[in-house]
């Protein structure tokens, strides 16, 4: 349910309502725009009774949200949520655009210092790699784990960049303490407990979408870290699994389109996993941008050849420099249209 509030509703009135609303059990959510206030209701909202919601002087119209996702849905929040990310509190969404780099899997001190320094100096945002690798078979690389988060650390002081790591197990949490932004990686988007302990933080939260998870299934996965408290969920569209195999996965490029239409939470773009081909990544990037996608995740890596983890969908940084020249021409181009 979603009341929404006259706009010369004074301010203690409202909060008189919210009180009201708490005390019957239910949870509130007030979003407050420069024209129109909305308070959403969660809960058993058969506690409510319409007609006296609808009677009160500072009620404007009271409405039911069908959709099973309410702290991610934008009939509840309607202005875009931003996302700020560590110190600098770098904004995620609304306008700002990221871009995070990096290689798949954490290798080496030497690896991961050059390549932030490198993706840095090109323009990303953010450095990404993986020190948890959850891979298809037991034989694989698994990651440097702790050390893995470690050297990242490392190249967060040797660049200032935040960084951007993947967790597998809510027993990790200790460990990611100084990690910027937590990834939720696809094969863990309905794992639902370690979705309700991140919903317990206050960290940024990137939540992938599943292989062969719907749109819906990817904002109820975000739901379940919302209400649990944590509102700082940025969504990234990764490509599902089809019947094609031309590329490792197919680029669902109209979810972004789409998410945004549902939900306020920003939307980023990962072109690597998406196509699996190091050379579709730039014009998977340009289409993301083109499209209003909110930024994009991208894999780089000194030495794709020799990768432990990803190295044909791997970027070198003179490929991923490239890249991001594209991406901004595309974006000047698209704000030029607006």
């Amino acid at each position: 349910m979603i009341i929404i509030v006259k706009p010369d509703a004074k301010e203690e009135r409202i909060q008189d309502l919210v009180k009201w609303i708490e005390a019957q059990g239910l949870r509130t959510h007030l979003s407050k725009g420069d024209y129109t206030t909305i308070i959403g209701v969660i809960g058993d909202i058969s506690k409510l009774d319409d007609e006296l919601l609808s009677g009160l002087d500072i009620v404007e119209s009271v409405k039911h949200v069908s959709e099973p996702f309410k702290n991610a849905n934008r009939k509840f929040h309607p202005l875009d949520s931003v996302v700020k990310v560590g110190e600098e509190q770098i904004p995620i969404g609304h306008g700002s655009f990221a871009i995070i780099a990096g290689p798949c899997s954490v290798e080496s001190e030497e690896q991961i210092i050059s390549v932030a320094k490198s993706v840095k100096a090109s323009g990303a945002t953010m450095l990404r790699g993986g020190a948890f690798k959850p891979r298809t078979s037991p034989y694989d690389f698994q990651g440097l784990k702790a050390d893995g988060i470690n050297l990242l650390l490392e190249a967060k002081k040797e660049t200032g960049l935040p960084i951007v790591t993947e967790i597998m197990n809510a027993n990790h949490l200790p460990l990611f303490e100084d990690v910027d932004v937590i990834q939720v990686g696809a094969r863990n988007m309905q794992n639902f407990e370690l979705l309700k302990e991140l919903g317990k933080t206050r960290k940024p939260i990137l939540i992938k979408r599943g292989l062969a998870n719907t749109i819906k299934e990817l904002l109820m996965s975000a739901e379940y870290i919302m209400s649990n408290g944590n509102e700082n969920i940025i969504l990234c569209e990764r490509g599902i699994r089809t019947f094609e195999t031309a590329t490792r996965n197919t680029l669902d490029l109209s979810a972004v389109c789409v998410l945004h239409e549902l939900s306020h939470l920003p939307v980023i773009v990962d072109p690597s996993h998406a196509t699996g081909v190091a050379r579709y990544v730039k014009s998977m990037s340009m289409a993301a941008a083109a499209c209003g996608a909110d930024g994009l995740i991208i894999e780089v890596h000194n030495d794709p050849q020799h990768a432990l983890c990803d190295g044909a969908q791997s970027l070198r940084p003179e490929q991923f420099d490239d890249v991001v020249k594209a991406v901004r021409r595309v974006r000047a181009a698209a704000l030029a249209e607006d």
